[in-house]
């Protein structure tokens, strides 16, 4: 067959009887693969371009071939489901670590303090566990690594209650100018660096800021403990003199360098806990709190009542309340376990008798407190017992706010004795522990005052037998100001028996802690005294013995 017919046979066989190579050719319907007869074209040797076809007839223009295309509509792959949750909230924890391991002996040697001491980790994790979730979301909501979560391990061990000697307070040990610099109220009834809700929104603006300050978080950590100020100056020190600017490179307070190495060791202890002799209780992957909002004033003891669990349980989540009364004059948020509140709600609409025992009374100086007593029903050792009471010859040294019962409420003290420091739980060392390098002329009586601490303690903490004490010798101090309880109570329950002790002449806060072996800062914070308030002869300062409180 000429070479001419072949071609048109094919362009019909294409495009249809029809088509005329010198007239346009409209577009063919979609065909499936099947119906489309293919042609047979002439090989290479035979037409040298294959896609252009000789005109019809003389002065035809040429006609191009495209070759046919064909699309297989395929369906669309359904898009993979998301990954499960994890189940257990320390792997949703791991799963979230960025920073930089650091490898310094000062990680190995947090590591093998925490190695050593499992049940103090059992503890921190047992408490750890009322308020990790809440805080794993807030922290991954700002897109923050998850060690940050871990933080309250080295500051408070996840203690809501822990005060240190720089009056920093609560789970993020806030003083009281950057608790109130963040928002955090401070009053007679409510401290705000307790709250969990708010304390920790208010750490996490602050270490945000701080990061966008610094521009890295081992530097935005290390001014979270110890100041903007001095991380800046170290910074400005180190750029004078053309040197790094990063965490390590830094000159910084000793507790600062520290600070970094030992949120890394708790990132290694949960990464890894096996290596390092613990065994990680597990903790659910899901809220262990919800917020129940009251605008009602409503004792604490009743509180925890209406919600059928413990006063200690209860504290623990609303650690914030100064008094045994949550005052709440613009309604305020409980939190309470997910599985109390439906149970609460109930019980407070169908209580129908007070909510609140007892009242404020802003007593002047000079009254007597048994007259007080009188005047509200009650008796003085009630008043003593339920205020931090400073007298001077059975009158009071000072304007002061106490706690009294309602008029007509005589029969209402089982409320008023509810004691929240002792209703805590267990507190462990107020920060974690920092190290001391002995000076010439140290000595342990020395350093235990300088650090409000005893020898006991010291001697405890570090193994030793006797106070002799050498130059350079390297110390373990629990706590920032080392607010352990005594060494006697090494172990047990921190709610030890409450004892009054009356002040005699030419006593002295340093002169009682050593006469019941206790720290100065704990008398301060159970008596809340300040370290220059003068001790009135008669008046009654509180001491729990027996205990770790």
């Amino acid at each position: 067959m000429p070479l001419k017919s072949a071609l048109l046979l094919a362009l019909l066989a294409v495009f249809g009887p029809h088509a005329q190579a010198d007239e346009a050719v409209p577009a063919a319907a979609p065909q499936t693969l099947a119906s489309v007869a293919q042609p047979t074209l002439p090989s290479p040797s035979e037409v040298t371009d294959p896609n252009t076809v000789a005109p019809s007839g003389a002065g035809g223009a040429a006609a191009t071939l495209e070759p046919s295309t064909i699309t297989a509509s395929l369906p669309e792959a359904a898009p993979a489901p998301p990954p499960a949750a994890p189940v257990d909230l320390w792997e949703r924890i791991r799963d979230g670590f960025a920073l930089q391991d650091i490898d310094s002996p000062r990680v190995r040697e947090d590591e093998a303090w925490y190695a050593g001491r499992p049940e103090y980790v059992k503890r921190m994790v047992a408490r750890s566990k009322r308020y990790l979730f809440y805080i794993v979301e807030e922290v991954e909501k700002r897109g923050m690594p998850t060690e940050i979560a871990l933080l309250p391990m080295i500051e408070s061990a996840f203690n809501p209650q822990a005060y240190s000697r720089s009056r920093a307070s609560g789970i993020w040990q806030f003083i009281p100018s950057t608790g109130k610099n963040y928002g955090l109220e401070q009053n007679w009834w409510y401290d705000g660096r307790r709250d969990i809700l708010a304390a920790t929104g208010a750490a996490l603006d602050y270490l945000q800021k701080l990061h966008d300050q610094f521009g890295t978080w081992e530097l935005a950590l290390a001014a979270y403990n110890s100041g903007e100020g001095n991380v800046a100056r170290a910074i400005a020190r180190n750029q004078a003199k053309g040197m790094p600017t990063d965490y390590e490179s830094l000159h910084l307070p000793g507790e600062t360098r520290n600070y970094v190495p030992k949120l890394i060791a708790v990132k290694h202890l949960v990464m890894q806990p096996e290596t390092s002799n613990q065994a990680l209780a597990s903790i659910p992957n899901a809220p262990y709190f919800t917020q129940v909002t009251t605008s009602q004033n409503i004792d604490v003891k009743l509180a925890a009542r209406l919600a059928d669990m413990p006063v200690d349980e209860f504290v623990s989540l609303n650690p914030a309340h100064n008094r045994p009364v949550i005052a709440a004059p613009r309604g305020h948020a409980l939190l309470l376990p997910v599985d109390k509140a439906e149970a609460f709600n109930a019980n407070l609409e169908s209580y129908s008798q007070r909510l609140v025992s007892w009242q404020s009374y802003q007593a002047r100086k000079g009254e007597r407190l048994d007259r007080i007593a009188g005047k509200f029903g009650t008796t003085v050792a009630v008043l003593r017992n339920s205020n931090h009471v400073a007298l001077r010859r059975n009158k009071l040294a000072s304007n002061q706010t106490l706690l009294v019962p309602l008029h007509g409420n005589r029969s209402g003290t089982e409320l008023l004795t509810v004691d929240l420091k002792s209703a805590a739980p267990e507190e462990a060392p107020i920060a974690a522990h920092t190290r001391y390098r002995a000076k010439r002329g140290d000595t342990l009586a020395s350093i235990a005052k300088r650090h409000g601490v005893t020898v006991a303690q010291i001697k405890s903490w570090n193994h030793l037998k006797s106070s002799r004490l050498a130059s350079g010798q390297r110390l373990v101090l629990e706590a920032d100001a080392s607010a352990t309880r005594s060494a006697s109570a090494k172990g047990k329950s921190r709610t030890g028996k409450r004892q009054l002790y009356t002040v005699r002449r030419g006593d002295t806060l340093r002169s009682i802690a050593r006469r019941f072996n206790v720290a100065v800062v704990d008398l301060q914070r159970w008596n809340n005294l300040s370290g220059k308030q003068h001790l009135a002869h008669g008046s009654k300062v509180a001491l729990y013995r027996g205990g770790d409180s």
